[in-house]
């Protein structure tokens, strides 16, 4: 039986270090945003309803345009609910069938910022929080963007759902304060999911 782990976390918590040293352990990941972004892309169903709520501009020169994508979302709590509401149950039915391709393996994991805001903490089996400190969130997201301010920085993190909320629906919780060693941390979470 395959075990599906799911990976969550705040913006610059190193969900994406989680994932990397994942896959280099052999595990199949599902990188839940990349795979949202074609999916939105190519889905003429979200298609057809993002430019019923944003207008077509949205979908500039047939392309998702991102950065009016974004300014909605992160203007209110309630639209990123409107739009997960159109995108997410394409992205779940993605997954799912990815996972019945991948069901050879003994591990799969999804890496989603929102995966327990998005429904999909029933599409896994467990539920993976990696936390890093607020700070040090902040430093790397100013390192890794530099067309963001930290005042647009700091408004997407308070969007997202607290990391105490977040903690308290994790099954597990993977340290990355850049002290505390990863990949001990990852060999326990695997040596406790093995069913």
């Amino acid at each position: 039986m395959t075990t599906k782990i799911g990976i969550t976390g705040g913006i610059g918590s190193g969900k994406s270090v989680v994932a990397h040293l994942l896959k280099v352990m052999g595990v199949p990941v599902y990188i839940a945003d990349d795979e949202a972004k074609r999916i939105t892309s190519t889905d003429a169903e979200i298609r057809q309803k993002l430019i019923s709520l944003l207008g077509e501009e949205v979908f500039a020169y047939g392309v998702l345009n991102k950065p009016l994508l974004a300014a909605y979302l992160f203007s209110d709590p309630q639209h990123a609910s409107i739009v997960n509401g159109i995108i997410h149950p394409k992205v779940k039915e993605d997954f799912i069938n990815w996972v019945s391709q991948n069901q050879h393996c003994p591990f799969v994991a999804i890496e989603s910022a929102i995966l327990i805001e998005a429904g999909f903490t029933d599409a896994v089996d467990i539920v993976v929080m990696v936390h890093a400190p607020l700070e040090l969130r902040l430093k790397r997201l100013l390192r890794r963007d530099f067309t963001l301010s930290e005042e647009q920085i700091r408004n997407r993190i308070q969007s997202q759902m607290d990391d105490e909320a977040k903690r308290k629906m994790a099954d597990f919780v993977i340290v990355n304060d850049d002290i505390t060693p990863v990949i001990p941390q990852l060999i326990t979470l695997m040596n406790s999911a093995s069913f």
